[in-house]
């Protein structure tokens, strides 16, 4: 069972994700992203390429820099959105990326760079990270200990 957040989890989501045909349809799209995700002190890139997810790779904080956005919420808003999908099957409404991004003064999808054209890939590509993160349905995830 892996645990989140690390490499292994964002794997075998990925190659969920990107065996699953119905992930590349009805709205996610081809879609060329670098997409940061920051859980606390450990960060992450996920590379988006056509219909799949490419790659993906733990990095220093200061390497989301190369993303065009990064994700970051508290541990415990991770794991309450991944259990309600697992729970739905999916994200229910309150669960969402776009909910979560629109309740958050700040919003979700942050950028170091200050780019905001980058940045507004979360928007377009919205719809294809979602299906990514409702992958994570499939398997059973473990969450790291709180601190």
């Amino acid at each position: 069972m892996p645990q989140f957040p690390s490499v292994e989890w964002f794997q075998q989501v990925r190659d969920i994700f990107n065996a699953d045909e119905s992930y590349q349809q009805a709205g996610g799209g081809l879609c060329d992203a670098t997409v940061g995700i920051k859980v606390a002190a450990q960060s992450y890139i996920l590379v988006f390429e056509g219909a799949e997810c490419d790659e993906v790779r733990q990095v220093a904080e200061s390497d989301l820099a190369e993303a065009d956005f990064y994700l970051d919420m508290p541990p415990d808003e991770w794991e309450e959105m991944l259990r309600n999908i697992r729970d739905n099957d999916g994200a229910d409404l309150d669960h969402t990326l776009n909910t979560l991004d629109m309740g958050r003064d700040e919003g979700l999808a942050l950028t170091m760079n200050g780019d905001q054209y980058r940045q507004d890939f979360f928007y377009r590509y919205n719809q294809t990270f979602q299906y990514f993160f409702d992958a994570s349905a499939r398997i059973d995830t473990h969450f790291a200990p709180s601190d």
